[in-house]
């Protein structure tokens, strides 16, 4: 199993996403980039610890590709507003990319640069950075699509 994590605005719809590709074995929603241990969804929320809401993926590389859920990270998000997804703004909602190995980080920059080229006169404003620590955020958060019936 390999792993990924991405910051795409609030983590329910994110998650959502991600666990409906074909591959992918489990997707957590957390927290991470920033320096509070095991914060609280309050305190992530008041932008005062850097941590953003992200998804933990993982994957089977052999059913799918860390490209290919690259191209769901670009697609389910727009990686041109800073900070702000529909009508979600603050810092926790960034776009973000966390890697955990040095051909993630690779892959995830020609990513970048290939999405950029698609897009004229936007700037793609996605951080590309070293996975931290994760921290799992709290269970009313885990797989909320499928338990509220919401999409």
């Amino acid at each position: 199993m390999a792993k990924a994590m991405f910051g795409a605005g609030c983590f329910w719809g994110v998650e959502y996403n991600f666990s409906k590709l074909k591959g992918v074995k489990d997707v957590i929603s957390g927290y991470s980039g920033g320096k509070t241990e095991n914060p609280t969804y309050e305190q992530v929320c008041s932008s005062t610890n850097d941590h953003a809401e992200v998804v933990l993926v993982d994957y089977d590389s052999d059913i799918v590709s860390y490209d290919t859920l690259l191209n769901t990270f670009w697609e389910k998000h727009d990686p041109t507003t800073l900070n702000k997804q529909g009508p979600d703004v603050g810092t926790q909602y960034r776009s973000a990319i966390f890697y955990f190995t040095e051909a993630q980080k690779e892959i995830a920059k020609k990513s970048l640069d290939y999405h950029q080229n698609k897009l004229a006169g936007r700037k793609i404003v996605t951080e590309i950075t070293e996975a931290k620590e994760f921290w799992k955020a709290e269970e009313y958060h885990q797989k909320y699509f499928e338990k509220h019936g919401k999409h």
